[in-house]
């Protein structure tokens, strides 16, 4: 099965973007990332940019087991309920989609999703 997932973060940005693609490609071996894109908040107060990443990889895991292993590298980077509630997102890791089964539709239409899908799919 075909996964698409997203990455964010607006703490420590570069390293834990770097954490996720570390822990991801030990779980999925040929996923494939997008360059990396700083991004305003959405729908948060706290006007810290964001580094987003988008990516690929195959994998024989059903969704449920994909999210499980998405949120712990999450936990892994130190996210917490507290820091939710200040708006602090030390990592984010949503699965968008697994073989045409859309799981967000509308951060599928956010551009830099857009940018990073269209990315992945050059050669």
């Amino acid at each position: 099965m075909l996964y698409t997932i997203c990455i964010g973060s607006n703490e420590q940005r570069k390293e834990n973007l770097a954490l996720a693609r570390r822990r991801l490609a030990e779980f999925f071996p040929d996923i494939r990332f997008s360059a990396e894109a700083d991004t305003k908040p959405l729908y948060l107060q706290r006007p810290s940019l964001f580094s987003n990443q988008v990516a690929h990889f195959f994998s024989d895991y059903d969704a449920a087991e994909v999210t499980a292993r998405l949120k712990a590298i999450e936990r892994e980077a130190g996210r917490t309920l507290e820091d939710k509630e200040q708006e602090i997102v030390r990592l984010d890791i949503d699965l968008l989609s697994c073989d045409g089964r859309v799981f967000k539709p509308k951060d599928l239409k956010r551009d830099y999703i857009c940018r990073g899908m269209q990315e992945l799919e050059q050669p």
